[in-house]
């Protein structure tokens, strides 16, 4: 007993006064109540949780197969689905896709369909209402009904696959998700799966992959108070003399378009070709919106990919390597699943033996190999879409001396909790207008500007670029690619069967929307590249630098380019091909393509580093892994020079430049000159481009570090001066005093303990509740943070924002080498997990090994996929 207890009245046993007693046994059961209630929540807790886990091993009945199917899964839970017929392995892939990931396939394709507003109330009506303009899902629904009848029977397949899952379970027995949802929607329950519903999703990955339109929403926002000078100061061009091109050995791409004129033979008409290459100009636009809501994946520097392919004659295999990682937003579950898709006996009626990255509501598989070849995609950064300014009186739009009807429909949005929202789309020849729904695109109507062919920036009205016109008001009108019914949806099974080059090549004709660099490897040893997409020919010398004027056929998209006459590459004298969004062909190319590709820091790096590995002696698929791991910073040697011999008083700031000088410019985890570099490198980029009127973005860290290479030349340079109105070493050393007094706020005035990894440290946010800002539900779904290397523009692509923070945002969301020689020796890993579960152990069991590059075994044949296994489901079918 301590001295405490001895100090408190002693009360003989059995003496204790009546009130006391109760008051004593109202205590007891408020605590045995609550100790009580804790036991059952935890024990309701854990079953609710758990009761939405997947049944992995026994047999289980699916009502719509025609024969048992098998699925293995190893201890990652990645699953290797074997059925007898096509349609029963869709409908298992669908089946299993729903067992892992089901409530995100529901949001996806309520945001696909633009009808988040019947999940989650009032809030996501601007959402809805933009995407409800754009009307994926109706496009959706034309691809669909355009398919050959064999690959829809695939998505029908897959469609009654998820639909049999949906058919045993409902509620918190699909998903957590669903027990938090009805805290707000109770009376919501999952309908049928749709075979369009699948193909919308392709939609919403052009969407993300879309590449330009901010650029040129940004400079058309900008032009109403920049000149061109200052446009072209922000934005300079390619370095092509400094970093590489896709088309190494043929960078002017004459090969390509010579062999297109003999392979489309007479349908090539010469004269035709050479008047659009003389008065037009093409280039990219593939960005967009920017902001409509949280819920719309973000473009931005992040979004786009590595991927590289060397020769057998330069590895230690004596066969090709491929290696692949492409950049997408951070997503908690990934946005990939992992998976392999066998038929028991390869065959005409049932061909498909294929592994690697797909989608969850989507059959087939979207990036990895088969028996017989591998493949990798990124981004092809060329221009699919523009911004078309149209003069407008109401519904109706002046074009062609006259005016026209605009198309209109009504949409009717549904509220869950509100009443049902009336929506009118309008679309012109051009595409749905889009001001009025966002704030950017409503200002640029507001205050048009466009680019004359001379480069000439001018407003846009009567009398400006547009002649003489009835002018009442603006509004602006996409175009874009992904608008127009392609074919997309049936070129994803092409390359999951193709068996040779040629193969690859008619699949990739279908490959409409994203525009993609397509790499290309296989067991007899040939390499190669194809950029395929609908990329259109602009006139009258639009480049899509800025909104086109809508008001005349002259300004038009003129077609698009053949396919034929597309750069592509087979087995390159180098030995080796490198994408990484830069510039695929130079100016020389008969069509115009870009000003906007990525800056090539990656790629020249990659290029540099594979080189290097070439010179040592053959190359192995360990150093294809290591290159993912590569941190190189972009403005590394740019800062350095910046600040060589810059000197300031402060000691703190002094020690942190000698830091600087000392760097090896690798954004290393534990690197403390990484630390300041980059928080010097916010610092830095914000004070070039303030003082100004508007806000000029930065978004891409890339381009900022081209610029200050470019104006580290001109001693006089307005960006690096304050406008002329300071000495240049006196704005480099404000910003390095602030950078020191945020670094030693944020992480110690210690500069042994910065540390890059904690300060750009990813937080895996759910895409649905992980910003609800219900601390104890973002917690449920929620995981991190961890420590991560790398930075924006880095081989090992980490991106953060500048003016956001330094925490990671876009990620290489997963990675993989390919070794044609051995299936089952290649390497892959995925940025969370394979399940969509929280609490799953397989729902992050990969994160660890995403930040420090740890590639996992990746089994392919059957032995090898039977001795990986850890547990083992029938699918039978229902009596």
């Amino acid at each position: 007993m301590t001295q405490a207890a001895t100090d408190l009245p002693q009360v003989p046993a059995g003496s204790t006064p009546k009130k006391k007693r109760r008051a004593l046994r109202v205590i007891g059961w408020i605590v045995a109540s609550l100790v009580v209630i804790a036991l059952v929540a935890a024990g309701l807790g854990v079953w609710t949780v758990q009761r939405s886990f997947p049944t992995v091993s026994g047999t289980v009945t699916a009502a719509g197969l025609s024969g048992d199917v098998t699925v293995q899964r190893d201890e990652r839970g990645i699953a290797t689905i074997t059925a007898d017929t096509s349609e029963d392995l869709f409908f298992s892939q669908g089946y299993v896709h729903a067992q892992d990931r089901f409530w995100e396939m529901d949001f996806r394709r309520h945001l696909t369909s633009a009808r988040l507003s019947e999940l989650f109330g009032e809030s996501q009506v601007g959402t809805d209402s933009f995407l409800r303009t754009l009307g994926w899902q109706r496009i959706a629904e034309q691809e669909y009904a355009d398919l050959s009848p064999e690959v829809r029977a695939y998505y029908d397949s897959y469609a009654a696959g998820v639909n049999a899952y949906l058919a045993e379970r409902s509620g918190s027995q699909l998903s957590l998700e669903y027990a938090v949802l009805g805290l707000q929607n109770s009376g919501y329950e999952p309908e049928p799966w749709e075979p369009a519903e699948s193909i919308a999703w392709l939609k919403a990955m052009a969407w993300d992959l879309r590449t330009n339109i901010e650029d040129e929403t940004a400079r058309a926002l900008q032009a109403q108070y920049l000149d061109a000078d200052q446009l072209a100061d922000l934005y300079p061009g390619y370095p092509f003399e400094e970093h590489p091109v896709i088309l190494a050995d043929d960078p002017a791409g004459r090969r390509v378009v010579a062999v297109g004129k003999l392979e489309q033979g007479a349908a090539f008409v010469e004269g035709q070709l050479g008047k659009l290459v003389e008065s037009l100009n093409l280039q990219p636009l593939e960005e967009l919106l920017g902001k409509v809501d949280s819920l719309i994946t973000q473009q931005g520097e992040g979004i786009g990919s590595n991927s590289w392919v060397v020769s057998g004659e330069l590895t230690t295999t004596g066969k090709p390597l491929l290696a692949n990682d492409p950049h997408l937003g951070a997503a908690l579950p990934s946005v990939w699943t992992q998976m392999q898709l066998r038929c028991s006996t390869v065959s005409e009626a049932c061909p498909f033996d294929v592994a690697g990255f797909s989608f969850s509501g989507l059959p087939g598989i979207v990036i990895g190999h088969n028996a017989d070849i591998a493949w990798g995609f990124t981004n092809l950064t060329t221009d699919v879409a523009d911004l078309f300014v149209e003069s407008v009186d109401g519904d109706k739009y002046w074009y062609d001396d006259e005016w026209h009807d605009m198309t209109t429909r009504e949409e009717t949005i549904k509220v869950a909790g509100g009443d049902d929202v009336t929506l009118t789309v309008r679309e012109t020849g051009h595409g749905p207008i889009v001001s009025g729904l966002t704030g950017d695109f409503t200002a640029i109507a507001e205050k048009p500007r466009s680019e004359t062919p001379e480069g000439k920036i001018l407003p846009v009205g009567p009398g400006d670029i547009g002649g003489t016109m009835p002018y009442t008001e603006s509004a602006l009108a996409l175009r874009w690619t992904a608008l127009d019914a392609g074919s997309t949806p049936e070129a994803i099974f092409m390359l999951n069967r193709a068996e040779n080059f040629t193969d690859f090549r008619e699949a990739a004709s279908k490959f409409d929307v994203p525009g993609q660099n397509l790499i290309y490897a296989d067991p007899d040893g040939n390499i190669g590249y194809q950029a395929p997409g609908k990329l259109p020919i602009r006139a009258k010398g639009q480049e899509g630098y800025l909104p086109t004027p809508g008001w005349s056929s002259d300004y038009d998209w003129q077609g698009f380019i053949p396919f034929e006459e597309q750069p592509w590459s087979y087995n390159p004298k180098s030995g080796y091909i490198v994408t990484a969004n830069n510039a695929i062909v130079n100016d020389d190319y008969a069509y115009f393509l870009s000003r906007d590709w990525d800056y090539g820091y990656r790629a020249a790096r990659i290029v540099e580093l594979l080189e290097a590995k070439i010179a040592e002696g053959p190359v192995s698929a360990l150093d294809l892994a290591e290159i993912h791991m590569d941190n190189q910073m972009p403005a590394a040697k740019a800062l350095k020079d910046a600040y060589a011999g810059v000197a300031v008083d402060d000691a703190g700031v002094q020690g942190a430049l000698e830091l600087l000088a000392g760097w090896d410019g690798q954004n290393a985890m534990d690197s403390a000159p990484a630390a300041f570099a980059n928080v010097l490198w916010e610092h830095l980029t914000e004070r070039m481009v303030s003082g100004r009127d508007g806000d000029i973005p930065r978004d891409d860290q890339s381009r900022f570090a081209r610029m200050l290479t470019l104006q580290l030349e001109d001693p006089k340079s307005e960006w690096l001066t304050a406008n002329g109105t300071e000495a240049r070493e006196e704005f480099l050393a404000g910003a390095a005093s602030d950078a020191y007094a945020e670094l030693t706020q944020l992480q110690s005035k210690n500069s042994e303990k910065w540390n890059w990894g904690k300060l750009h440290a990813i937080t895996l946010t759910h895409g649905t509740f992980g910003e609800s800002g219900i601390a104890p539900i973002e917690a449920l779904f929620n995981r991190g943070p961890y420590d991560t290397s790398g930075g924006s523009g880095v081989v090992n692509a980490t991106g953060w924002a500048l003016g956001e923070g330094y925490a990671t945002s876009t990620v290489p969301s997963m990675r993989m080498v390919i070794d044609v020689s051995d299936w089952d020796a290649s390497t892959w890993q995925n940025l969370t997990g394979q399940s969509g579960h929280a609490f799953h152990k397989n729902y992050t069991d990969q994160v660890e090994g995403w930040a420090t590059g740890e590639q996992y075994a990746w089994a392919f044949t059957p032995e090898a996929v039977g001795a990986a296994a850890k547990d083992t489901l029938t699918l039978t079918p229902a009596k």
